[in-house]
């Protein structure tokens, strides 16, 4: 059996029969303020705390210390983990490089910097934050074709990948990634009288027996847990 990656929120992983299967490439998928980029970050704080296995977090558009802002304020000091989680952040880059002309590039650039600081670092666990925004970059010009050799390149990287992914506002809309990928977790916004409450379901997990059923994602001041849904 596959060694597992938590998730660390509190109920979720137990619905994966532990977490997830070390070497999946899994989307986080959601409308913007579904706390993708939180839930993304959670799993690497948590893990290079409680397991010690490093991770790396590419933000291709969040600035670095806003990021780490938004994560203080959730309970997550970076300072805990600086030695374990290293926080790279790509809009800086793109904002202080020389233009080539070649948005290629950036495709290359990430790669080398995934590759250069897996050597490096050793870690474990990859964030990309997001998928919408390195299409942007790279100018994909097959994008079937090109998120095939993105996602086959990852898979060899011999890493667990999380890719923050743009939902789709129609659900019978279904995109190349969610047929590459090992995994999709998704994010929900649901309105509830006056109120909007966060949901999360496992669509997808190969390899796991997992629920599919969708909870009630809360957070405690400092840690994420899932409830069973709450009605009207």
């Amino acid at each position: 059996m596959k060694e597992k990656i938590k998730t660390y929120i509190e109920g979720l992983d137990e619905q994966m029969t532990g977490g997830i299967p070390k070497g999946h490439v899994v989307l986080l998928s959601g409308m913007p303020g579904t706390m993708k980029s939180s839930i993304a970050y959670n799993i690497l704080f948590n893990n290079a705390r409680e397991r010690g296995i490093k991770g790396l977090y590419i933000s291709l558009e969040q600035g670095r210390d806003s990021l780490l802002d938004q994560m203080f304020g959730l309970g997550m000091d970076h300072n805990e983990v600086e030695e374990g989680v290293n926080v790279v952040d790509m809009g800086y880059l793109r904002m202080h490089m020389p233009h080539s002309g070649e948005s290629q590039d950036w495709m290359k650039i990430f790669r080398m910097y995934v590759e250069n600081l897996k050597a490096s670092m050793k870690y474990e666990i990859l964030i990309v934050d997001s998928l919408p925004v390195l299409e942007m970059l790279s100018a994909m010009e097959s994008r079937r074709t090109d998120l095939f050799e993105l996602f086959g390149w990852l898979k060899e990287m011999e890493i667990t990948t999380f890719i923050i992914a743009e939902a789709a506002t129609d659900i019978n809309i279904v995109h190349e990634e969610d047929f590459l990928a090992d995994g999709i977790i998704k994010l929900i916004k649901e309105r509830m009288g006056t109120d909007v409450q966060r949901q999360i379901m496992v669509d997808k997990m190969r390899g796991v027996k997992h629920s599919t059923g969708l909870y009630t994602l809360m957070h405690d001041g400092e840690n994420f847990r899932i409830t069973k849904v709450i009605g009207d």
